[in-house]
């Protein structure tokens, strides 16, 4: 991680909200989520705040070797957004301790603040990661 990574980053990124990110299509199998309000789902909401995080911290990682995992969210999904409309999601960098980061999050879909909160990440080696997931699933087996 490169020490010219410090509190004060900002970062914003836009998604369209498709047909595919709403309520019903985070498991097409539970016959609950079907019935649900065709809206943009907080899971996915989750996602793109996840996103708009890593595409703001790549640039000071030894990326793909370095990456961020999410450790904590903290927010409050404030408005629907129906598909058709956009939404922008602004993160700052507000503390930097070791390799833990957190950051500041909202996201706005053009008409209202559907999103604030708070999002905690951690740096990590990939190699490393994965071979501590693989012994993990090796053994579950067991």
């Amino acid at each position: 991680m490169n020490e010219s990574l410090k509190p004060g980053l900002t970062y914003s990124y836009t998604c369209p909200v498709s047909q595919t990110k709403t309520v019903p299509h985070l498991d097409p199998e539970a016959e609950e989520l079907q019935v649900m309000p065709e809206v943009f789902a907080t899971g996915y909401l989750v996602g793109l705040i996840e996103l708009t995080c890593i595409k703001a911290v790549k640039p000071y990682l030894d990326w793909p070797l370095e990456q961020t995992v999410g450790i904590h969210i903290d927010m409050s999904h404030l408005a629907a957004t129906p598909p058709g409309l956009e939404v922008t999601t602004t993160i700052k960098l507000i503390e930097v301790e070791g390799k833990k980061l957190t950051f500041t999050v909202k996201a706005e879909d053009g008409v209202d603040l559907i999103c604030k909160g708070k999002h905690v990440r951690f740096v990590i080696n990939k190699e490393k990661f994965d071979l501590k997931v693989a012994e993990k699933k090796n053994n579950a087996k067991q």
